[in-house]
């Protein structure tokens, strides 16, 4: 396997699974962290975190391909999240997303995160955002907008360009 991980990372992993009295109990943190690192999770990945807490590697791939927070393929520099739950819904939500995937260049009918050729955008559906009194939202990375027209995403895409 290839897969090289940083020394100071793999220190803070294997001091982060003594905090578990079962070393499988410290998965989520370990995919967590390499994700945050690596920006998503290969194969080589999840092999490596399988060897590291002594798993079978199905074991590994069942919590990645189980929670949707984790990414098996690299994402854009700008995330456009737009949710999807019913008051952002009811507010056109669904039209949103499908502009900002037209004007990207992407499948506006695929209901799955989609990432440009160019790597610089990855726009997807997620669940509530917590700000349901201004839907629809759109979380851009950490930055949040609210009552998101057109208009106000046609800016949110050229501010990320």
């Amino acid at each position: 396997m290839s897969f090289v991980i940083p020394k100071n990372l793999e220190a803070e992993l294997d001091e982060l699974a003594t905090h578990y009295p079962v070393k499988r109990s410290a998965s989520l943190m370990f995919l967590h962290a390499l994700q945050e690192h690596f920006g998503f999770i290969s194969n080589d990945a999840a092999e490596w975190t399988a060897g590291k807490l002594g798993l079978q590697p199905i074991h590994v791939y069942e919590l990645i391909t189980f929670y949707p927070m984790f990414r098996q393929e690299p994402i854009g520099r700008t995330q456009v999240k737009v949710c999807r739950t019913l008051s952002c819904a009811l507010a056109g939500a669904a039209g949103i997303r499908e502009h900002f995937c037209r004007k990207l260049g992407l499948d506006p009918h695929a209901h799955v995160p989609q990432t440009t050729p160019d790597g610089r955008f990855t726009v997807e559906f997620v669940e509530c955002l917590a700000a349901c009194g201004s839907a629809p939202v759109v979380l851009v990375n950490e930055s949040l907008h609210e009552c998101v027209g057109k208009g106000q995403a046609d800016e949110i895409l050229a501010r990320g360009k």
